[in-house]
């Protein structure tokens, strides 16, 4: 949909990360939401079939003149910091050309944030990438709201979207892939303007519909 025929370039390659669980039984988790975004970013820039190395499944591609590698590691969520790595260090990619796509309780669901650095938040696939890498990559956190009761959380993130939030999140998924270019040129608040609207629309748009 959004695809070009890539240019030669030698712009450093990024690494763009989805953290999630394998398994059919987990790939419509509210913890597996990494895992949707690069398989729609994957879609729609038509990257080539992934392969399984390094512990994950790596596809490479190109969006706009940038050069990028996907990557969903299939070591279950508290050890995706060991993929991540040996991806990283096999290619030469720096801290700071690594993005990491993950799951957020602490936010609404379909908000999202991005940022580069800062805590886990006791998110286990975060705190594997921080053992393993450091804290200086930056992370894309995506809402999926929190529960309620900490007593709730694993059942929560271990859970499916309902038919509703789907209608939510759908949108800003493919508005992520859409608008990724911009994030990937370093220009955060732009990517972010544009999130926010569709954001604030789809949550709208389904709020009193909600399961």
């Amino acid at each position: 949909m959004f695809w070009k025929k890539p240019p030669t370039t030698n712009h450093p390659a990024t690494l763009l990360v989805g953290l999630g669980n394998p398994g059919r039984e987990y790939s419509g988790n509210r913890h597996n939401v990494g895992f949707m975004a690069i398989d729609r970013i994957a879609t729609d820039y038509r990257f080539k079939a992934p392969k399984k190395t390094f512990g994950g499944e790596l596809a490479e591609g190109m969006i706009g003149d940038a050069k990028i590698f996907l990557l969903k590691p299939l070591t279950y969520m508290n050890l995706s910091g060991e993929c991540l790595g040996k991806a990283a260090r096999f290619y030469k990619i720096p801290l700071d050309k690594i993005i990491v796509i993950h799951d957020e309780l602490d936010l609404p669901l379909g908000k999202l944030r991005v940022k580069k650095g800062g805590g886990n938040g006791g998110h286990n696939g975060l705190k594997s990438i921080d053992a393993h890498m450091g804290k200086d990559y930056w992370r894309m956190r995506f809402g999926i709201e929190h529960p309620g009761d900490k007593e709730r959380v694993t059942g929560h993130v271990l859970s499916d979207f309902s038919r509703t939030e789907h209608k939510i999140i759908e949108p800003i998924l493919s508005e992520i892939s859409h608008h990724i270019a911009l994030l990937l040129q370093g220009d955060e608040a732009g990517f972010m303007n544009r999130l926010c609207l569709t954001s604030n629309e789809s949550r709208n748009t389904n709020h009193e519909s909600r399961d």
